[in-house]
């Protein structure tokens, strides 16, 4: 077995042996991690990194979520040290959890701290410049109305915000109830039944408890290691965060040493590469991030976006296919018409070829590989034969948890947008969605890798080929997941010997925390001045491009409209005239607006606005969708060729299929370059100075680094709200 999972990596091109770590004697009972320390710890990451990893968000788009694992771990184990009590491992995986879990990035677009960040965002869409002529289609449970004291006061604690918070908190709740209970029934399938053997968990979880030598007073070769990238992470930390930070106090200018989040190119590029993308990132992490990263996704992702950017675009301007590009554009209005021009097309057929890949790769395993099911298996639904103390449960009881949750989901889709037909929901919770889950479950068993089956674009092509018309379902919690990678999260406390139930109590306590914790902070923040600004320099500049891609697959669901010919109102019915005074406010009347609908009713307000058209007082409009021109179907035949011609072109050269999919992974992002000067070195620099254990090394320096750098950020963010908030107040 040991041979054919070695045999089935290097195909793949990954380099880590998982024989090359052990966690715990496999006969070790299993323990709770889950105690008193964990709570405190956890009040910890709420009230003192939670704040430091939004602010550090906001500046340069990466969160403190790495360093809150170390820095609480390392907090806790000197404690225990000198408190003469040994932390055990199952405590120290724990700490882990509860530190990252309250750091991570919550609702996309570099926003962490909780699931209130995700409101952040919304309140920046509804009243960003690109939202402006939908921003009345924005339901109220989403995020206050345009204009609402709520957002001008920049407060939470408004009658405006009850019903978003009071969604988003249940979600909060909800979401952990879904994805426990099915990927715990997926766990029990390909680990117990399958026995499949998640190659990468033993790394994930020898990271975890990487410190755990000196909780018994050792200090072995893990601490050196981190202590080095610490340091790296503390002198780096000074010079990206910690000036710009802490001379805005004192100056009238903001000095910065470098440009946050990268240094632009494109600009100067335009005389001799037209159209052409370049940008290099200037946090140090990207660079260590190259160490870790498969070293062939490197390789493929630099290829894959020099010649697309430095090679194609120009080709492509010259022939016109991009013809929204202007000479002396940035980074980031570049990269926005390119995508509008041809790359967007072109990445929905690259997308079906990794969609139907790993379809194939999927059914190909489950045909070849028979399931060991000998006479002493263990099967679904037998608890009699699985690891005692394990803290297993009956799977008929979390596949009851699960459809239940599914069909809260549901029905509060149905509540919020009821005008959407339930049946495309129904699709997606209760048979796409663990169709998926299990294909991706079973991929991580078998390579350790994410990279199973993603359908592109199910989600808006079902929207848009609905029928629906409005924007309520693109905000809607519509129940299509993919709780595969959970199977991970108990591999990783059954390689520790950790007890199930330590998870539960983990989530319920993340639960508490982020909703205390990430309303008082992101509140406070928000009354210091408006999100985005300058001084938030990485979203002010990645914000726009983010919404204005949003708002474009949003306002293709836009219902069509009626516009007023006639003013006069005097001889006009009651109902008529209201219509009349409407339009006159809103610019046009929607025939699915939902204020007409709550006033008259559907069927109702359709039908008097048809025969408000014959007596030619209203003249219907059909709405441009701007999304409909964009996608283009002979490029998206160009990206699906040209991706079926590059894997070919891998598979008859015998490259690692990594490469492929680094080089079809998209554009150039500004942490291509500086990741591939870090492969470069680890592979043929760090490697050949010290050998196999390298790589055991880089993950272990990349977390030092962060907790260095969370370190010194963490200080000087603390120091720049303290004095913000004082000003605020007094003045």
């Amino acid at each position: 077995m040991a041979d054919k999972i070695q045999e089935m990596r290097d195909k793949l091109g990954l380099e880590y042996d998982a024989r090359d770590f052990q966690i715990m004697p496999p006969d070790a009972p299993f323990e709770a991690g889950f105690n008193m320390k964990t709570i405190v710890a956890a009040l910890f990451v709420g009230l003192v990194i939670l704040p430091g990893s939004i602010y550090l968000g906001l500046i340069t788009g990466v969160g403190l979520g790495g360093a809150a694992n170390w820095v609480t771990i390392i907090l806790f184990i000197e404690i225990a040290k000198r408190s003469l009590v040994r932390l055990k491992t199952q405590e120290i995986i724990i700490l882990y959890w509860v530190s990252g879990g309250l750091a991570i990035a919550a609702g996309g677009h570099a926003l962490f701290g909780g699931p209130l960040g995700a409101k952040i965002w919304d309140q920046y869409l509804i009243q960003s410049p690109q939202a402006a002529g939908i921003a009345r289609f924005i339901p109220d449970w989403v995020v206050p109305a345009r204009g609402s004291e709520a957002l001008i006061e920049r407060t939470f604690f408004h009658r405006d915000w009850l019903v978003p918070l009071l969604l988003i908190l249940g979600l909060a709740i909800l979401g952990p109830i879904n994805s426990l209970s099915l990927g715990y029934v997926l766990f029990r399938i390909t680990n117990d039944v399958e026995r499949l053997p998640f190659p990468m968990e033993m790394i994930h979880a020898a990271g975890a408890t990487a410190l755990a030598e000196t909780s018994n007073k050792r200090e072995g070769w893990r601490w050196r290691v981190f202590s080095i990238g610490a340091i790296i992470g503390v002198v780096w930390g000074c010079i990206y965060v910690v000036v710009p930070t802490l001379s805005g106090l004192f100056l009238r200018e903001t000095i910065m040493i470098l440009p946050i989040p990268f240094i632009d190119l494109t600009a100067s590029l335009k005389e001799i590469l037209p159209a052409a993308v370049l940008s290099i990132a200037t946090d140090l992490g990207a660079l260590l991030v190259g160490f870790v990263i498969p070293f062939w996704i490197v390789i493929g992702s630099f290829v894959g976006g020099f010649v697309k950017n430095l090679l194609v675009d120009p080709l492509l301007y010259h022939y016109g296919v991009l013809y929204r590009w202007q000479p002396g554009m940035t980074l980031i209005p570049t990269n926005l018409c390119n995508q509008l021009d041809f790359w967007m097309s072109y990445g929905i057929g690259m997308a079906f070829v990794v969609f139907i890949l790993g379809l194939s790769v999927t059914a190909r395993t489950l045909i070849n590989r028979k399931k060991r099911l000998e006479g002493d298996s263990l099967r679904v639904g037998n608890t009699e034969r699985l690891p005692e103390g394990r803290g297993d449960m009956k799977i008929a009881y979390a596949l009851v948890l699960w459809a239940f949750s599914t069909l809260i989901y549901i029905v509060l889709c149905r509540v919020l947008v009821p005008s959407f037909p339930v049946w495309i929901c129904v699709i997606f919770g209760f048979i796409w969605s663990p169709i998926v889950s299990y294909i991706n479950a079973r991929m991580i068993g078998l390579t350790g890798g994410t990279g199973g089956v993603s359908f592109p674009y199910l989600r808006e092509g079902a929207f848009l080929l609905s029928g629906y018309r409005g924007l309520g379902i693109w905000f809607a919690p519509v129940p299509l997941v993919d709780h595969g990678a959970v199977v991970q999260t108990f591999k990783q406390l059954e390689l520790t010997r950790t007890k199930f139930g330590s998870l539960v109590r983990l989530q319920v306590l993340h639960i508490v925390v982020l909703a205390f914790c990430s309303l008082l902070f992101w509140s406070l923040i928000w009354k210091i001045g408006p999100i985005p600004s300058s001084a938030y320099p990485f979203v002010q500049k990645m914000w726009p491009f983010s919404s204005t891609m949003q708002v474009l697959w949003v306002s293709s669901t836009l219902p069509d409209y009626y516009t007023l010919n006639e003013t006069e109102t005097q001889n006009l019915p009651e109902a008529e005239r209201w219509v009349v005074d409407f339009a006159q406010e809103h610019g046009d009347v929607c025939i699915l607006d939902l204020e007409l609908h709550r006033k008259m009713g559907r069927e109702q307000a359709t039908q008097m606005l048809e025969q408000m058209a014959a007596s030619g007082l209203i003249e219907y409009q059909k709405r441009k969708r701007p999304l409909l021109d964009i996608v283009k179907p002979k490029y998206i035949g160009i990206g699906f060729g040209i991706g079926w011609l590059l894997y070919g072109l891998v598979t008859v050269f015998h490259m690692p299929t990594l490469f492929f999919y680094g080089l079809i992974s998209g554009g150039w992002s500004h942490t291509i370059l500086p990741m591939f000067i870090g492969a470069l070195l680890g592979r043929f620099y760090f490697y050949k100075r010290f050998g196999k254990p390298w790589r055991s090394y880089a993950p272990i320096l990349c977390a030092g680094y962060s907790c260095g750098m969370g370190l010194v950020s963490m200080t000087s963010i603390s120091l720049a709200l303290i004095a913000k908030s004082m000003s605020t107040v007094v003045f």
